[in-house]
């Protein structure tokens, strides 16, 4: 499903290009070696990016963590640092989206 958005955007810049591969695999000290030749991953709350994960992902040349949830509890910040990596994350979620979402949940019953 978002594919033909990141086809869109490559086709409407020249001078930048994504390329985004996809695992069902999560992140940890063990898959963080899946991340080779990437500049970036993208996690969610159930990825571990330790200290250990950190290192590895440092060694590969990935420099950023963009995380898709508001938390970064399971992320090590200070390792992050250390290894002058940069983590993103989503700011806030809409209390709005959320009840209307919850609502839609509850009418779909």
């Amino acid at each position: 499903a978002f594919k033909p958005a990141v086809e869109a955007f490559n086709k409407s810049h020249d001078d930048f290009q994504m390329i985004i591969d996809y695992t069902s695999e999560r992140l940890g000290p063990q898959t963080a070696t899946y991340a080779a030749g990437y500049e970036a991953v993208c996690t969610f709350v159930n990825d571990t990016a330790d200290a250990d994960t950190m290192q590895t992902l440092s060694r590969l040349g990935v420099s950023m963590i963009a995380q898709r949830a508001a938390g970064f509890d399971r992320i090590d910040t200070k390792a992050a640092r250390a290894y002058g990596m940069t983590v993103a994350r989503v700011p806030a979620y809409s209390p709005y989206a959320v009840a209307e979402h919850g609502i839609a949940l509850l009418m779909a019953v």
